[in-house]
């Protein structure tokens, strides 16, 4: 398996040219860049991004051997794909199209999509009904191209089990539509390993990040290696499921001592990839 590192781990003043740089020469294999609003960092794509910031990233990505492996974003959120309002999820559709747009002209493989609209005034159902239809109503573009859309499993109670994410994912039906799982985010209330061996070949990309349980269903995120998740059952059940494409880093940047956390972060990945 590959090393990667999502863009967010940079310090957000450091601009594209100087964080290819950064990443190339610690170590890794390839970079997750994201789609957020405009002024969010001097490394984001945006909703505006065209073809001369995507020719810079290009060029910037052959000079430092460092290949786009995805596209992953912040911009979904309960009023998106899983919203009531069809602008809403029109709006979430406009988002998941461009990123298929950034991961077409810079050769990324796979962009991460957030499904959810979960809340006191949506219920579980509902937010279910309303995420298909967005997604379905994509299914014929996905399908299409060659980029696989990642579902990711987040903290907004939208995919509880592997179960549920799993049933989704196959009630699209479409083969370009898989899971973009992240290892740390099930970690309070259950175990990865768990939830791998569920989704099998489903899983089309992997975010990596470690948790710390500190009691029932409490703890907090900690750097790679330095919390409760069996790494080593981890990557056993990653490679019975057939997986093995990039590990993409999601760790908080340390604007201070940024090349700290990139050194760490890398090794890290190499123990992790070893196992």
């Amino acid at each position: 398996m590959k090393k990667s590192i999502n863009a967010w781990s940079i310090p957000d003043e450091v601009p594209f040219a100087e964080m290819f740089r950064q990443i190339s020469e610690a170590g890794y294999d390839g970079i997750e860049l994201n789609l957020d609003s405009p002024g969010r960092s001097a490394h984001s794509l945006t909703m505006d991004s065209g073809p001369s910031l995507f020719a810079e990233i290009r060029s910037l990505s052959e000079e430092y051997r460092l290949p786009v492996c995805s596209i992953s974003s912040s911009l979904y959120g309960p009023d998106t794909l899983g919203s009531c309002a069809p602008a809403g999820r029109e709006k979430g559709r406009d988002y998941v199209r461009k990123q298929l747009e950034c991961a077409r002209e810079l050769g990324a493989d796979g962009i991460l999509v957030v499904p959810g609209g979960i809340g006191p005034e949506v219920s579980v159902q509902r937010a279910y009904e309303n995420c298909r239809e967005s997604l379905g109503g994509l299914t014929g573009e996905i399908a299409a191209g060659k980029v696989k859309v990642g579902l990711e499993n987040v903290w907004n109670n939208f995919f509880a089990s592997p179960a549920d994410m799993r049933n989704f994912i196959d009630e699209l039906g479409c083969p370009n539509i898989g899971a973009y799982f992240d290892v740390g985010n099930v970690m309070i209330f259950s175990y990865p390993e768990h939830w791998i061996e569920i989704l099998g070949g489903r899983i089309v990309k992997v975010h990596v990040k470690d948790f710390l349980r500190t009691g029932a269903n409490a703890g907090t995120f900690v750097n790679l290696l330095e919390g409760s998740i069996d790494w080593k059952k981890v990557m056993d059940a990653l490679r019975r499921a057939g997986y093995d494409g990039y590990l993409t880093a999601e760790v908080s940047a340390i604007p201070e001592h940024p090349q700290f956390l990139y050194d760490t972060t890398c090794m890290a990945l190499r123990r992790i990839c070893s196992l």
